[in-house]
């Protein structure tokens, strides 16, 4: 119930039309639905509502793939909630996968990230690249990539998904991404302000590209990519610097002025990425959408809505401020934990499945 599951449903669904979907999601953002025709879930079988933290194992029972998205999802938030960071992406996902390898689970795929290369000069980086990870999101990712790999074997298959930076238009859009946030600075005011020296490189790919590629994982199978694989996602063509994404947005929409922090401090997070790899395993499944492609849907999207918040870097599509918002009018613990929730997770998982 993020920026990237409601893709994936709708994937999922039209991918395999007779499985039994079935959601598990804490709801934190459950609400920032923008522009959604139909509540996403509609499309799943069943919706949970749980702790990632907190998954009993009965719920995995009967279940023949896992998709595990559910993170602290950005750096920001990282920061702020670093322990939580590596409770919830990290230490939750080993414990995850080891109760889906003991119910009998065939796929696990993970939804790792690009970001552990961290500061990386040089040519683009490789799966067999060195790895440093500089934020508390990128470390968690590396660590669980680290214990998924001796869990992999004989009828469990996980597969790891290194994705390239997130973008693009979601019915649960947010705005804490790279693409996003210029296009809805574009949209808003005709402005991007570029908050580094607009050097670092990142690689892209759309949010909907993601999607094809877990429906890729969930069906994978050993003999193509090894019993555990960790493979870059995406593709070559999206690897950008910064500065360069601002006048990809400035061009397809005119008139938008783009400034650039050339006083800022060196943003050390900068890497290219290889996705031969990915392109050899899923030729299927291959990224299709062109930047400006993304740029246009991200732009008629935010019109639809009336979007017209200049200072939206302080609103409600920035999943932090999501998050501070709950704490502050204590929905939230400081744990991130409902403030009202039943005694037991367990027994409500078990209401929901009789009700």
């Amino acid at each position: 119930m993020g920026y990237v599951g409601p893709g994936v449903v709708s994937r999922l669904r039209a991918a395999f039309p007779a499985a039994t979907l079935v959601g598990y999601d804490m709801g934190y953002f459950a609400s920032c639905l923008t522009n959604a025709p139909v509540l996403p879930e509609s499309k799943l079988d069943m919706q949970l509502y749980g702790d990632v933290r907190q998954v009993s194992a009965h719920i995995l029972q009967g279940v023949d793939a896992v998709v595990h998205l559910a993170a602290i999802s950005n750096d920001p938030m990282g920061t702020k909630f670093e322990d939580i960071t590596l409770d919830v992406n990290y230490k939750s996902s080993v414990k995850l996968a080891q109760m889906a390898k003991a119910a009998g689970v065939k796929s696990f795929v993970f939804a790792s990230s690009c970001s552990m290369y961290g500061e990386a000069e040089g040519s683009a980086k490789t799966e067999d690249s060195s790895l440093n990870p500089l934020t508390a999101y990128a470390r968690s990712k590396v660590f669980t990539e680290k214990e998924l790999e001796p869990l992999a074997g004989e009828g469990f298959t996980v597969t790891c998904l290194r994705f390239a930076t997130a973008c693009g238009m979601s019915e649960r859009l947010r705005l804490d991404l790279v693409l996003n946030d210029f296009v809805a600075g574009a949209v808003a005011s005709a402005k991007i302000n570029i908050l580094s020296d607009g050097s670092p490189w990142r690689p892209l790919i759309h949010v909907k590209d993601m999607a094809r590629a877990i429906e890729w994982a969930v069906a994978r199978e050993a003999a193509n990519g090894g019993k555990f694989l960790a493979v870059n996602t995406g593709s070559n063509e999206w690897n950008f610097q910064v500065r360069d994404l601002a006048e990809a947005v400035a061009d397809v929409i005119p008139g938008t002025v783009v400034s650039i922090n050339r006083n800022a401090a060196p943003d050390k997070r900068s890497y290219r990425v290889n996705f031969d790899l990915y392109k050899a395993l899923a030729p299927d499944h291959q990224p299709q959408y062109t930047l400006k492609e993304a740029i246009q849907e991200l732009r008629d999207g935010l019109v639809e809505m009336e979007f017209k918040d200049g200072d939206f870097r302080n609103s409600l599509l920035m999943r932090l401020k999501v998050l501070t918002s709950l704490q502050e009018t204590r929905k939230l613990t400081g744990q991130l934990q409902w403030e009202h929730t039943p005694a037991s997770v367990a027994a409500a998982e078990t209401a929901l499945e009789t009700a």
